[in-house]
Protein backbone atom coordinates (compact mmCIF):
# COMPACT_ATOMS: atom_id res chain seq x y z
CA UNK A 1 0.00 0.00 0.00
CA UNK A 2 1.38 3.40 -1.05
CA UNK A 3 2.48 5.74 1.71
CA UNK A 4 0.11 8.64 2.39
CA UNK A 5 2.09 11.87 2.05
CA UNK A 6 1.60 15.56 2.79
CA UNK A 7 1.49 16.18 -0.96
CA UNK A 8 -1.40 13.74 -1.33
CA UNK A 9 -3.23 15.37 1.60
CA UNK A 10 -2.81 18.84 0.06
CA UNK A 11 -3.97 17.62 -3.33
CA UNK A 12 -7.10 15.98 -1.90
CA UNK A 13 -8.07 19.11 0.06
CA UNK A 14 -7.48 21.60 -2.77
CA UNK A 15 -9.24 19.33 -5.26
CA UNK A 16 -12.43 19.50 -3.15
CA UNK A 17 -12.20 23.20 -2.30
CA UNK A 18 -13.97 25.71 -4.59
CA UNK A 19 -11.69 28.50 -3.30
CA UNK A 20 -7.92 28.90 -2.82
CA UNK A 21 -6.67 28.11 0.68
CA UNK A 22 -3.80 28.99 2.99
CA UNK A 23 -1.59 26.28 4.57
CA UNK A 24 -3.51 26.79 7.84
CA UNK A 25 -6.84 26.35 6.03
CA UNK A 26 -5.60 23.16 4.35
CA UNK A 27 -4.42 21.65 7.64
CA UNK A 28 -7.61 22.57 9.50
CA UNK A 29 -9.81 21.07 6.78
CA UNK A 30 -7.73 17.88 6.68
CA UNK A 31 -7.78 17.65 10.49
CA UNK A 32 -11.56 17.96 10.59
CA UNK A 33 -12.06 15.34 7.89
CA UNK A 34 -9.68 12.74 9.31
CA UNK A 35 -7.09 12.94 6.53
CA UNK A 36 -4.32 13.76 9.01
CA UNK A 37 -4.80 10.34 10.62
CA UNK A 38 -3.43 8.73 7.46
CA UNK A 39 -0.04 10.43 7.82
CA UNK A 40 2.71 8.29 9.31
CA UNK A 41 4.50 11.35 10.69
CA UNK A 42 3.16 14.87 11.35
CA UNK A 43 5.84 16.85 13.19
CA UNK A 44 5.45 19.91 15.38
CA UNK A 45 4.61 22.40 12.58
CA UNK A 46 2.45 20.65 9.97
CA UNK A 47 1.30 23.98 8.48
CA UNK A 48 4.93 24.84 7.75
CA UNK A 49 5.39 21.41 6.17
CA UNK A 50 2.37 22.01 3.94
CA UNK A 51 3.78 25.38 2.88
CA UNK A 52 7.17 23.84 2.11
CA UNK A 53 5.63 21.02 0.05
CA UNK A 54 3.59 23.47 -2.03
CA UNK A 55 6.48 25.85 -2.68
CA UNK A 56 8.74 22.91 -3.50
CA UNK A 57 6.24 21.57 -6.02
CA UNK A 58 5.85 24.97 -7.70
CA UNK A 59 9.60 25.68 -7.80
CA UNK A 60 11.09 22.35 -8.78
CA UNK A 61 8.44 20.48 -10.82
CA UNK A 62 8.23 21.09 -14.55
CA UNK A 63 4.46 20.51 -14.38
CA UNK A 64 3.53 21.55 -10.83
CA UNK A 65 0.37 20.22 -9.24
CA UNK A 66 -0.20 23.42 -7.26
CA UNK A 67 -0.11 27.14 -7.98
CA UNK A 68 -0.05 30.30 -5.88
CA UNK A 69 -3.17 32.43 -6.25
CA UNK A 70 -2.13 35.40 -4.08
CA UNK A 71 0.87 36.48 -2.02
CA UNK A 72 -0.76 38.58 0.72
CA UNK A 73 -2.45 36.54 2.03
CA UNK A 74 -0.62 33.48 0.69
CA UNK A 75 -3.33 31.34 -0.92
CA UNK A 76 -2.89 28.27 -3.11
CA UNK A 77 -4.92 26.12 -5.45
CA UNK A 78 -4.67 23.35 -8.03
CA UNK A 79 -2.76 24.30 -11.17
CA UNK A 80 -5.49 22.82 -13.37
CA UNK A 81 -8.34 24.80 -11.75
CA UNK A 82 -9.49 28.37 -12.35
CA UNK A 83 -10.21 30.63 -9.37
CA UNK A 84 -11.78 34.02 -8.93
CA UNK A 85 -9.33 36.90 -8.42
CA UNK A 86 -8.30 37.35 -4.78
CA UNK A 87 -7.68 40.84 -3.45
CA UNK A 88 -4.47 41.50 -1.52
CA UNK A 89 -4.53 42.15 2.21
CA UNK A 90 -3.37 45.71 1.53
CA UNK A 91 -6.33 46.60 -0.70
CA UNK A 92 -9.00 44.24 0.59
CA UNK A 93 -11.89 45.97 2.35
CA UNK A 94 -14.47 44.02 4.30
CA UNK A 95 -18.20 44.40 3.87
CA UNK A 96 -18.36 45.80 7.40
CA UNK A 97 -15.81 48.52 6.55
CA UNK A 98 -17.89 49.58 3.57
CA UNK A 99 -20.97 49.83 5.75
CA UNK A 100 -19.12 51.77 8.42
CA UNK A 101 -18.12 54.29 5.74
CA UNK A 102 -21.84 54.80 5.16
CA UNK A 103 -22.32 55.68 8.80
CA UNK A 104 -23.42 52.30 10.13
CA UNK A 105 -22.28 51.21 13.57
CA UNK A 106 -23.17 47.54 13.60
CA UNK A 107 -21.52 44.22 13.01
CA UNK A 108 -22.67 40.70 12.18
CA UNK A 109 -23.61 39.90 15.77
CA UNK A 110 -26.22 42.65 15.65
CA UNK A 111 -28.05 40.42 13.16
CA UNK A 112 -28.40 37.63 15.71
CA UNK A 113 -31.66 38.87 17.32
CA UNK A 114 -33.22 39.00 13.85
CA UNK A 115 -32.29 35.38 13.16
CA UNK A 116 -33.56 34.35 16.62
CA UNK A 117 -36.94 35.96 15.88
CA UNK A 118 -37.17 34.37 12.44
CA UNK A 119 -36.12 30.84 13.36
CA UNK A 120 -38.23 30.69 16.53
CA UNK A 121 -41.49 31.11 14.59
CA UNK A 122 -40.70 29.87 11.10
CA UNK A 123 -42.37 26.45 10.53
CA UNK A 124 -39.20 24.94 9.06
CA UNK A 125 -37.12 25.75 12.13
CA UNK A 126 -39.27 26.38 15.25
CA UNK A 127 -35.96 26.34 17.09
CA UNK A 128 -34.21 27.85 20.10
CA UNK A 129 -31.04 29.64 18.99
CA UNK A 130 -27.82 30.51 20.79
CA UNK A 131 -24.79 32.64 19.93
CA UNK A 132 -21.41 30.91 20.04
CA UNK A 133 -18.74 33.40 21.11
CA UNK A 134 -15.53 32.36 19.36
CA UNK A 135 -13.41 34.38 21.78
CA UNK A 136 -14.57 32.20 24.69
CA UNK A 137 -13.12 29.04 23.16
CA UNK A 138 -9.90 27.46 24.35
CA UNK A 139 -6.79 29.12 23.01
CA UNK A 140 -4.96 26.71 20.76
CA UNK A 141 -2.33 26.78 18.04
CA UNK A 142 -3.14 29.43 15.45
CA UNK A 143 -5.45 28.01 12.80
CA UNK A 144 -6.53 25.00 14.88
CA UNK A 145 -10.06 26.29 15.49
CA UNK A 146 -10.39 28.35 12.32
CA UNK A 147 -13.70 27.69 10.56
CA UNK A 148 -14.76 25.32 13.34
CA UNK A 149 -17.28 27.37 15.33
CA UNK A 150 -20.55 28.54 13.77
CA UNK A 151 -21.86 32.01 14.66
CA UNK A 152 -25.11 30.58 16.01
CA UNK A 153 -26.64 27.18 16.71
CA UNK A 154 -30.25 26.12 17.13
CA UNK A 155 -32.26 23.15 18.32
CA UNK A 156 -35.76 22.06 17.38
CA UNK A 157 -37.88 19.98 19.75
CA UNK A 158 -40.44 18.69 17.21
CA UNK A 159 -42.91 17.28 19.74
CA UNK A 160 -42.45 19.81 22.52
CA UNK A 161 -46.06 21.01 22.40
CA UNK A 162 -47.34 17.50 23.12
CA UNK A 163 -48.48 16.39 26.55
CA UNK A 164 -45.75 14.85 28.71
CA UNK A 165 -47.48 11.45 28.53
CA UNK A 166 -47.49 11.56 24.73
CA UNK A 167 -43.82 12.58 24.68
CA UNK A 168 -43.06 9.63 26.96
CA UNK A 169 -44.75 7.27 24.50
CA UNK A 170 -42.86 8.80 21.57
CA UNK A 171 -39.61 8.32 23.46
CA UNK A 172 -40.50 4.66 24.03
CA UNK A 173 -40.89 4.26 20.28
CA UNK A 174 -37.64 6.23 19.64
CA UNK A 175 -39.66 8.85 17.77
CA UNK A 176 -38.56 11.87 19.78
CA UNK A 177 -36.13 13.16 17.17
CA UNK A 178 -34.29 16.45 17.71
CA UNK A 179 -32.93 18.58 14.90
CA UNK A 180 -29.82 20.75 15.34
CA UNK A 181 -28.96 23.71 13.11
CA UNK A 182 -25.79 25.68 12.42
CA UNK A 183 -25.83 29.29 11.18
CA UNK A 184 -23.08 31.49 9.71
CA UNK A 185 -24.13 35.16 9.45
CA UNK A 186 -22.90 37.76 6.96
CA UNK A 187 -24.02 41.31 6.31
CA UNK A 188 -23.85 40.89 2.55
CA UNK A 189 -23.19 38.12 0.04
CA UNK A 190 -21.88 39.00 -3.41
CA UNK A 191 -19.66 37.58 -6.11
CA UNK A 192 -16.57 38.84 -4.31
CA UNK A 193 -17.13 36.97 -1.05
CA UNK A 194 -19.69 34.23 -1.63
CA UNK A 195 -17.33 31.29 -2.18
CA UNK A 196 -15.23 31.99 0.87
CA UNK A 197 -18.34 32.60 3.02
CA UNK A 198 -20.02 29.49 1.68
CA UNK A 199 -17.00 27.28 2.29
CA UNK A 200 -16.69 28.74 5.81
CA UNK A 201 -20.33 27.83 6.49
CA UNK A 202 -19.73 24.36 5.07
CA UNK A 203 -16.76 23.83 7.38
CA UNK A 204 -18.58 25.21 10.44
CA UNK A 205 -21.70 23.11 9.86
CA UNK A 206 -20.34 19.63 9.22
CA UNK A 207 -21.55 18.38 12.62
CA UNK A 208 -25.19 19.59 12.36
CA UNK A 209 -28.36 18.22 10.77
CA UNK A 210 -28.68 21.39 8.68
CA UNK A 211 -26.30 24.28 7.97
CA UNK A 212 -27.23 27.76 6.75
CA UNK A 213 -25.50 30.88 5.47
CA UNK A 214 -27.56 33.90 6.56
CA UNK A 215 -27.33 37.37 4.99
CA UNK A 216 -28.92 40.77 5.30
CA UNK A 217 -28.28 41.54 1.62
CA UNK A 218 -27.82 39.44 -1.52
CA UNK A 219 -26.40 40.70 -4.78
CA UNK A 220 -29.28 41.14 -7.23
CA UNK A 221 -27.91 39.41 -10.28
CA UNK A 222 -29.26 36.30 -12.06
CA UNK A 223 -25.72 34.93 -12.48
CA UNK A 224 -25.09 35.33 -8.77
CA UNK A 225 -28.29 33.42 -7.95
CA UNK A 226 -27.19 30.69 -10.33
CA UNK A 227 -23.85 30.53 -8.51
CA UNK A 228 -25.37 30.08 -5.05
CA UNK A 229 -27.82 27.56 -6.51
CA UNK A 230 -24.87 25.60 -7.88
CA UNK A 231 -23.10 25.74 -4.52
CA UNK A 232 -26.25 24.56 -2.75
CA UNK A 233 -26.64 21.63 -5.14
CA UNK A 234 -23.01 20.66 -4.74
CA UNK A 235 -22.50 21.13 -0.99
CA UNK A 236 -25.95 21.42 0.60
CA UNK A 237 -25.60 24.59 2.71
CA UNK A 238 -28.84 26.59 2.73
CA UNK A 239 -29.24 30.35 2.24
CA UNK A 240 -31.46 32.66 4.32
CA UNK A 241 -32.18 36.30 3.42
CA UNK A 242 -33.27 38.40 6.40
CA UNK A 243 -36.05 40.98 5.96
CA UNK A 244 -35.67 44.08 8.16
CA UNK A 245 -39.14 45.39 7.38
CA UNK A 246 -40.90 42.21 8.44
CA UNK A 247 -38.69 39.56 10.03
CA UNK A 248 -41.34 36.87 9.57
CA UNK A 249 -41.11 37.49 5.81
CA UNK A 250 -37.43 36.56 5.80
CA UNK A 251 -36.86 33.99 3.09
CA UNK A 252 -35.18 30.61 2.92
CA UNK A 253 -33.69 31.09 -0.55
CA UNK A 254 -32.27 27.55 -0.60
CA UNK A 255 -33.03 24.85 1.94
CA UNK A 256 -30.13 22.98 3.50
CA UNK A 257 -29.70 19.32 2.64
CA UNK A 258 -30.59 17.59 5.89
CA UNK A 259 -28.34 14.92 7.40
CA UNK A 260 -29.86 12.21 9.59
CA UNK A 261 -26.56 11.32 11.27
CA UNK A 262 -24.62 13.89 13.28
CA UNK A 263 -20.84 14.21 13.12
CA UNK A 264 -20.33 13.21 16.77
CA UNK A 265 -16.55 13.56 16.71
CA UNK A 266 -16.68 17.20 15.60
CA UNK A 267 -19.61 17.89 17.92
CA UNK A 268 -17.61 16.54 20.85
CA UNK A 269 -14.64 18.68 19.85
CA UNK A 270 -16.89 21.74 19.92
CA UNK A 271 -18.14 20.78 23.37
CA UNK A 272 -14.56 20.44 24.62
CA UNK A 273 -13.34 23.70 23.08
CA UNK A 274 -16.33 26.03 23.43
CA UNK A 275 -18.06 26.72 26.78
CA UNK A 276 -20.97 28.29 24.87
CA UNK A 277 -21.47 25.18 22.76
CA UNK A 278 -21.06 22.95 25.82
CA UNK A 279 -23.80 24.94 27.54
CA UNK A 280 -25.99 24.60 24.44
CA UNK A 281 -25.63 20.81 24.49
CA UNK A 282 -26.34 20.71 28.24
CA UNK A 283 -29.51 22.75 27.72
CA UNK A 284 -30.69 20.30 25.07
CA UNK A 285 -30.16 17.44 27.50
CA UNK A 286 -32.27 19.16 30.18
CA UNK A 287 -34.80 20.40 27.61
CA UNK A 288 -36.20 23.76 28.73
CA UNK A 289 -35.81 23.44 32.51
CA UNK A 290 -32.96 25.97 32.64
CA UNK A 291 -32.43 27.28 29.13
CA UNK A 292 -29.67 29.71 28.21
CA UNK A 293 -30.70 30.39 24.64
CA UNK A 294 -30.58 33.88 23.10
CA UNK A 295 -33.41 36.17 24.09
CA UNK A 296 -36.43 36.31 21.81
CA UNK A 297 -37.05 40.05 21.39
CA UNK A 298 -40.58 41.40 21.43
CA UNK A 299 -41.72 43.04 18.21
CA UNK A 300 -41.19 46.50 19.70
CA UNK A 301 -37.76 45.67 21.11
CA UNK A 302 -36.69 44.23 17.77
CA UNK A 303 -37.74 47.45 16.00
CA UNK A 304 -35.78 49.52 18.50
CA UNK A 305 -32.74 47.28 18.02
CA UNK A 306 -32.89 47.75 14.25
CA UNK A 307 -33.13 51.53 14.61
CA UNK A 308 -30.46 51.81 17.28
CA UNK A 309 -27.92 49.79 15.29
CA UNK A 310 -28.65 51.62 12.06
CA UNK A 311 -29.48 48.42 10.20
CA UNK A 312 -31.90 50.21 7.91
CA UNK A 313 -28.98 52.20 6.47
CA UNK A 314 -28.03 49.13 4.48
Amino acid sequence: MAKYTFNKLIEEVLFKSPIPMSPNDIWEYALKNGQTDKLTSIGKTPQATISARIYGDIKYNENPVFKQISKRPALFGMSNKEYDAVESAETKQSDNDTLFDLGCEFDERDLHPLLVAFTRNNPHFMCYAKTIFHENSKKRQKGYNEWLHPDMVGVQFPHDEYDIATRGLLKSFSCNQLKIFSFELKIELNFRNVRQCYFQALSNSSWANEGYLVALKLEKDPEFMNEISRLNNAFGIGIILLDLENIEQSEIIFTSKSKDVLDWETLNRLVEDSPDFSEFVADISTRKSNPKYDELFSEEKLKQHILKKGLLLT
